[in-house]
């Protein structure tokens, strides 16, 4: 008889996010006359910048002809956007990576949730408290989280961002043997410079650990204390494998292309991670489409890096906009200025769930309940930046008019 994965059966509930899709769907269904505005997932609103168009148009047409036409392409990542993003990401930062380093991929979500298959499931996880919420779900599906008692999961170490300590996560006390950090953060918003950087890969050094940097924001970064990329702290490469995606730097959400950096100088037991991971691919994944790695090469471009930024200067206005207009009606809100999230504690102690239900029913408008990010994020709701600018406005001023 066939036997399930029953890690699986572990899991509470819904993905998060469907739960929030499905509980704004029924309450839209429910009230037709009213306006629904969301600013719950990070899903961007303005259209591919020209230049992507343009570069896909002209694939497109490439692959109508009999010298243009593209079949299985290379797992990694065809040379042209693997060169591309070492030039224009990394190189012209100042770190030496080479095109081998780069894996193209169908999205970062896919890449963090992945990545666990090269790692032993007896490997101790460390993840921060709010999280986004595939660390913690793809862990748990492979079997290295324990059980879910109590909020939590038994395995896992939790590592709390709260208010007292800058939402930012202290060292783990025990050994990690892997660790996901997200920064610029994801739900917080709030960004680590290299100097609070450099401990942790002093800590994975010591302790032999990896880290899983996910840095699929790091487009809006404005501190210039804030790196971009891991790497820009000395030591990184032999302990950091990196996540960057276009979804949000270039409006590739429906469109679904990212990239993973796994150095060669990343071993474990003498083993590079490199070679595991492009064995991983090459067995699991069949590469990201021509037309669209055209489409993402087009971003390095002198007008696709231009239409892009302007796309990105949009949201991070959109940022301000919600930070300031939470805090004059009195709300306590962070993030919002190296990220397009903005953290709000919700008012007289409301509960996430409860606070979401209000915003939605009273001011139409649909957030993430901080508690579906973990147990540290009780207390707080999630604002995204990725909605239009009139869309951003209106929201603003129907919860500035909310009875609370």
């Amino acid at each position: 008889m066939a036997k399930i994965n029953d890690n699986y059966l572990k899991l509470p509930g819904s993905y998060l996010f469907s739960t929030v899709a499905k509980k704004s769907s029924e309450f839209a269904a429910a009230n037709p006359d009213k306006e629904i505005i969301k600013m719950s997932i990070g899903d961007v609103t303005i259209p591919l910048a020209p230049a992507v168009i343009e570069a896909m148009h002209k694939a497109v047409d490439e692959m109508g002809t009999p010298e243009g036409f593209h079949g299985y392409g290379p797992e990694q990542g065809y040379d042209f956007l693997r060169s591309k993003i070492v030039e224009k990401d990394y190189r012209a930062r100042g770190i030496d990576l080479e095109p081998d380093e780069i894996f193209v991929s169908d999205g970062a979500k896919s890449d963090c949730g992945n990545i666990g298959d090269i790692f032993s499931v007896d490997n101790t996880v460390a993840v921060c408290d709010p999280v986004y919420p595939v660390y913690v779900d793809t862990n748990a599906m492979a079997g290295r989280a324990g059980d879910f008692i109590d909020d939590k999961w038994s395995k896992l170490i939790y590592m709390p961002c709260l208010e007292e300590n800058g939402f930012l996560p202290e060292l783990p006390k025990e050994k990690a043997d892997i660790i996901y950090l997200c920064f610029p953060n994801n739900p917080i918003g709030v960004a680590m410079t290299k100097e609070q950087l450099r401990p942790w890969i002093e800590y994975a050094k010591e302790n032999g650990s990896v880290i899983l940097y996910d840095s699929a924001y790091e487009a809006f970064i404005t501190d210039p204390e804030v790196p971009h990329s891991i790497y820009e702290i000395d030591g990184a490469k032999e302990v950091a494998i990196e996540f960057r995606s276009f979804s949000k730097t270039a409006g590739f959400t429906g469109t679904r292309c990212a990239y993973t950096v796994v150095p060669h100088e990343l071993k474990l037991g003498g083993t590079e991670l490199n070679a595991l991971w492009n064995r991983r691919q090459c067995t699991k994944f069949n590469g990201v489409p021509y037309i669209i790695q055209k489409a993402a090469e087009a971003v390095y471009s002198d007008e696709g890096h231009k239409q892009t930024r302007e796309a990105i200067e949009y949201y991070l206005e959109n940022a301000r906009i919600i930070r300031e207009s939470l805090t004059e009606a009195g709300f306590t809100a962070y993030g919002g200025v190296n990220a397009p999230y903005i953290w709000a504690k919700t008012p007289n102690g409301m509960k996430s769930w409860d606070f979401f239900d209000k915003l939605l029913e009273e001011a139409n408008v649909v957030t993430t309940p901080g508690s579906g990010f973990g147990p540290s994020g009780e207390g707080y709701v999630r604002f995204t930046a990725f909605s239009t600018r009139e869309n951003t406005l209106k929201a603003m001023e129907k919860i500035k008019n909310l009875n609370l």
